[in-house]
């Protein structure tokens, strides 16, 4: 589902050149769940940019389901993106003036899909709000706003999910029943996930744990 060939990224810096990523070589295969781990700074919140599609590398190589993404221009690589990833953010990335049914309707609509009211409502039931769907993000507490973000990235059925932080604004309590609804709706939907964490009790329920240190990336 992704290989990365020689992945570097460079930026420039007043005495030369900072190398964020050096040499990534990666293979992800579908269904599998992986976690990238590391301390901040080391890059690995760039490399998942990179993987997704949001940023390109100064060298190397990125395959998302066969597809070359650093020969696309961005509107082209947008187009990759909406069909196969979806996104959950450690600030649950919710549009305060949409509602929490709205909030996960927005990219099915985007999408072009069909009876997508259904579908949000059955996800949004799924993750425990079938009251909510008519409240703001603002009357939600963090843990239903991320089981917001939650039904709207499984909604979409895309068949990678990224996963940045995704219970790093959340208390411990509540960051695993965020964590067991992340690993059961994946488990269901038979989704790639990715998902980029410090949080090494959080990485092992990953079918594979990475860790990222000066932009090098190794298996634990």
């Amino acid at each position: 589902m992704i290989i990365t060939r020689q992945l570097c990224q460079r930026v420039p810096v007043v005495d030369g050149q900072l190398d964020i990523l050096k040499g990534i070589n990666l293979e992800i295969k579908q269904g599998e769940s992986v976690a990238i781990v590391g301390s901040s700074g080391s890059g690995k919140t760039t490399l998942l940019g990179m993987l997704a599609g949001l940023d390109l590398p100064s060298s190397g190589e990125i395959l998302l389901d066969n597809t070359e993404l650093t020969q696309l221009d961005e509107e082209a690589r947008a187009k990759v993106r909406g069909k196969l990833v979806s996104f959950v953010f450690q600030d649950f990335q919710l549009l305060g003036s949409l509602t929490a049914l709205e909030n996960v309707l927005l990219p099915l609509e985007v999408r072009g899909q069909e009876n997508v009211e259904a579908l949000a409502e059955r996800y949004l039931e799924r993750v425990g709000l079938a009251q909510r769907h008519h409240h703001y993000p603002k009357q939600l507490s963090g843990g239903e706003q991320q089981r917001v973000a939650l039904a709207r990235a499984f909604a979409c059925e895309a068949p990678l999910l990224f996963a940045d932080e995704p219970t790093g604004n959340l208390d411990t309590a509540t960051g695993k029943k965020i964590a067991d609804l992340l690993f059961s709706m994946n488990e269901e939907a038979g989704t790639t996930l990715i998902l980029v964490t410090h949080d090494m009790e959080l990485a092992k329920r990953c079918q594979r744990q990475l860790v990222m240190e000066a932009g090098e990336l190794r298996e634990i």
